[in-house]
């Protein structure tokens, strides 16, 4: 079963192709890219021709729904959502962060507590807390958004120290304190790590257990930047007119 997977909610173009079966995986990424939307459909491409094979041998779609910012989450979303269309398969939806803290758990030994970010720019980071256990990474709570200066360990976490942390080299410094002493990454998001995260929802429909995905729901986190624009006063020198 061939699984292609794709992310455009960090300032990298993450695609690829994982194969189920074989462990395979074929993968492009192009970093901090702002022309997400001129490059995406030919990274995809440069994948799907390294495999050597088409779209009709893709059985399911995984892509990264944020959180990230409003244009870039549109980019990926709606191509994966086009793509799965046209050749009539699954795509299932996974929070990047997840995917990232996918990776930090089949590289990090031991149970840990982790702290994923990335950035969200207007110098703010999404941030979101796992732990690590076992080559499993579990979520606890939600993805959410705050200036790094800000961020703290929520009180509900079973403990109030973290092990690991992965975060954009520019932005550690501007974390507080209590965070310094942990082991410090900067993971990206993978292809890997997003069919990862995906593949029980992908084996579940493959198997009829399941009848289709859960809809895809964008992390956005906060409103656009692009505003509607204010309606222009009427000018006095125009008069009233009845129809």
């Amino acid at each position: 079963m061939r699984v292609l997977a794709l992310d455009t909610a960090t300032p990298d173009l993450v695609t690829g192709v994982v194969d189920l079966e074989s462990g395979q995986v074929i993968e492009q990424v192009i970093e901090d890219t702002r022309l997400l939307s001129e490059q995406l459909m030919p990274a995809v491409e440069g994948v799907i021709d390294k495999l050597d094979r088409g779209y009709a041998d893709i059985d399911a779609f995984a892509v990264g729904v944020g959180p990230g910012p409003f244009t870039g989450l549109r980019v990926g979303m709606a191509t994966a959502s086009a793509l799965g269309q046209a050749v009539g398969k699954p795509v299932h939806g996974v929070c990047t962060h997840d995917a990232i803290a996918f990776e930090l758990a089949k590289n990090f030994s031991g149970p840990a507590t982790a702290l994923v970010a990335t950035d969200a720019r207007r110098k703010e980071i999404y941030f979101a807390f796992y732990r690590l256990d076992n080559g499993a990474a579990v979520r606890l709570g939600e993805p959410d958004v705050v200036r790094p200066e800000e961020l703290v360990i929520p009180e509900e976490l079973p403990v109030q120290e973290v092990d690991l942390v992965s975060i954009p080299p520019h932005l550690l410094e501007r974390l507080p304190e209590v965070f310094h002493a942990a082991e410090v990454v900067n993971q990206r998001p993978t292809a890997a790590g997003l069919v990862g995260m995906a593949q029980a929802a992908v084996v579940d429909v493959a198997e009829g257990l399941a009848t289709t995905p859960q809809p895809l729901v964008p992390l956005y986190l906060r409103r656009p930047d692009a505003k509607e624009p204010a309606a222009k006063p009427r000018s006095a020198a125009i008069p009233e007119v009845e129809l």
